[in-house]
């Protein structure tokens, strides 16, 4: 049996090698460390088989491994010490990953009542809860104020005073405001969330920060802690987020000369990009905490400023990793083109690579094959031409009708984003930890859809 080594400080995305190690391309580099294989092509994730769990469970089943969330949650506990670590519930939640992500001392961050509601259920303490949103609803927003919420992130000029309405005379948030800096970084235009044009956040290049700040200022309901921003999401270099310290730096300078107001606190929000492949870029979580420390030091000094307390908010960098997908081949189809492999679950259950052109290694699971290997394209069972989980990758060349398929990777924005088109219903999460697994969230029945469709 092949085992992978357990790293106690997983870089996010890949495991480092040792000084002086060659790089070659691990296939397992992606997986959670906990992943064995065994002959006859049986690959067991947090000491159990994926096999059985797609014979108890069905497929298509998500599988998170907790023992990978819970050491991606202390290592960035151990690279930012000092700082505020919010889980970014967008990613992907539920009630067991809020508690694992409380006990580990992390906050959270959520942008609806729904997930607001879904972490209060655990227990989670509201006051280590943000909310966020472009656009939030008198709901979410009824919500975090009933709940007790620790931060409000305000999103556009509209909420100041929403907000200190619905707190009313004698309350007091605290609330931060979301900065717009100019800044281009993400994998996919998409995602990239801190340049100028578009709906998140207020422009630090025009003004309308600097005003929303005066503005919220002059509110006595609420107190406003900090600066927030977000780049975009899967950055895998440094740079940007250096180049937002500095400029959200000399806008809290601005904030202290032109109302004696000294912030204590500055987000930097998420997006720290994971590798989906064998050796495809991941970032140096290590040296991410390292240089945004420095920078952060260097610029508050030349400003004659207190370092605030800085905040990070991580959401794919936690889960990703942590989950596999195994689907069951359905249909092969060749062509002069190209061979297609057909499973039984599609965009329903991982709109990315429709969404956003996102790449896969999916691997095939429970047999071992001798076959030379083949180019094949997966694709959904969904009716879209563009339903495709992964394109021009390699499989065995006997691939066939009740084969399992496993991608790695696939424990954030898969479920997360999900929907049941065509009617076909949402997957199951089942939690893997020392050889034992348990269900997290069942699958969506036909009966689940029946019931929500009450009209006649």
């Amino acid at each position: 049996m092949t085992t992978l080594p357990l790293t106690g400080a997983p870089t996010t995305g890949a495991r480092p090698r040792r000084a002086g190690e060659a790089a070659p391309v691990d296939t397992f580099s992606v997986w959670p460390a906990t992943t064995t294989e065994q002959p006859h092509g049986r690959l067991l994730v947090g000491g159990v088989s994926l096999t059985e769990l797609a014979e108890s469970h069905g497929t298509p089943v998500y599988v998170l491994d907790e023992a990978e969330v819970r050491e991606r949650c202390r290592t960035y506990r151990s690279a930012f010490p000092d700082a505020g670590i919010h889980y970014a519930a967008k990613a992907f939640l539920c009630r067991a990953l809020a508690h694992w992500v409380e006990e580990e001392g992390l906050g959270l961050d959520v942008c609806s009542a729904g997930e607001l509601e879904l972490a209060a259920a655990t227990g989670f303490p509201a006051d280590r809860i943000l909310l966020h949103g472009n656009a939030k609803s008198p709901q979410d927003l009824e919500t975090a104020l009933r709940l007790g919420v620790g931060r409000i992130v305000i999103d556009t000029p509209a909420e100041i005073a929403r907000i200190a309405a619905a707190v009313g005379t004698g309350g007091r948030q605290k609330v931060m405001v979301r900065v717009t800096p100019g800044i281009s970084a993400g994998g996919h235009r998409k995602i990239r969330t801190g340049s100028e044009d578009q709906k998140f956040g207020l422009s630090l290049r025009d003004g309308h920060a600097q005003h929303a700040i005066a503005r919220i200022l002059d509110q006595p309901q609420l107190e406003l802690t900090g600066i927030h921003c977000h780049l975009g999401s899967q950055i895998t270099d440094v740079k940007p987020y250096l180049v937002a310290v500095r400029r959200l730096v000399g806008l809290m300078a601005r904030v202290r000369d032109t109302h004696g107001v000294t912030l204590p606190e500055l987000d930097l929000g998420g997006g720290h990009g994971i590798a989906h492949r064998p050796g495809e870029p991941s970032l140096d979580l290590t040296t991410l905490a390292r240089r945004l420390r420095a920078e952060l030091a260097e610029s508050c000094a030349a400003a004659g400023l207190p370092v605030p307390r800085l905040i990070v908010e991580p959401g794919r960098a936690v889960t990703g990793p942590a989950g596999v997908a195994v689907y069951r081949v359905l249909a092969v189809k060749r062509t002069p083109e190209r061979t297609f492999v057909a499973v039984d679950g599609g965009m329903s259950d991982n709109p990315r690579p429709a969404l956003y052109g996102a790449r896969y290694a999916p691997r095939l699971i429970g047999r071992h094959s001798t076959a030379d290997p083949e180019r094949v394209t997966v694709v959904g069972r969904h009716c879209e031409a563009g339903d495709i989980l992964a394109e021009d990758v390699s499989l065995p060349a006997d691939i066939h009708p009740g084969d399992l398929l496993a991608t790695p990777v696939a424990g954030a924005y898969h479920l997360s984003m999900a929907s049941s088109y065509n009617l076909v219903g949402r997957p199951p999460v089942v939690a893997v930890l020392d050889g034992r697994a348990r269900l997290l969230v069942r699958r969506e029945t036909l009966e689940d859809l029946r019931a929500r469709d009450v009209g006649l």
